[in-house]
């Protein structure tokens, strides 16, 4: 398995939340960054994939709404997002933080303050969701007989 760049970590984290979460970290911070919307957020339709047994033939398993933005800021950095739903404004503010986490002057504070605490609660819920599963797992098993 490949290692994950810091980008895609921390677009994966972004893209994940909820927008509820996104912005109660936000408001904290008060930052007001100098952006342009590149691409308003659209949304669309985007085809899902599966394989068959998970490593046989590929096959079309459905279609999802998918909401997509770019900013960029004033020095020329561009923020990209994909957002499963029709969320505009939380596709917005994902490409935003994309194109703020590309910058040396504001990535530390938005790792600390935004992306690291998001990541936490995520893989807290992973662990919550992991155990509901296990705890519902049952084990089958064959009995076998004797030659009579």
């Amino acid at each position: 398995m490949e290692q994950q760049t810091a980008r895609q970590h921390w677009l994966s984290v972004l893209s994940h939340s909820t927008a509820e979460q996104l912005d109660a970290h936000w408001q904290t911070l008060e930052l007001k960054p100098d952006f342009t919307l590149v691409r308003p957020a659209e949304i669309g339709l985007t085809r899902l994939q599966a394989r068959a047994g998970a490593t046989g033939q590929r096959f079309i398993m459905g279609d999802a709404t998918l909401t997509r933005a770019v900013v960029v800021l004033a020095d020329g950095t561009l923020g990209y997002s994909y957002i499963l739903g029709r969320d505009k404004a939380h596709a917005e503010r994902c490409a935003l933080l994309d194109a703020l986490l590309q910058q040396v002057e504001t990535r530390a504070l938005l790792m600390e303050k935004i992306v690291t605490p998001l990541a936490a609660l995520q893989a807290e819920q992973r662990q919550l969701r992991a155990r509901e599963v296990a705890s519902s797992k049952v084990d089958f098993f064959t009995l076998v007989r004797g030659d009579n």
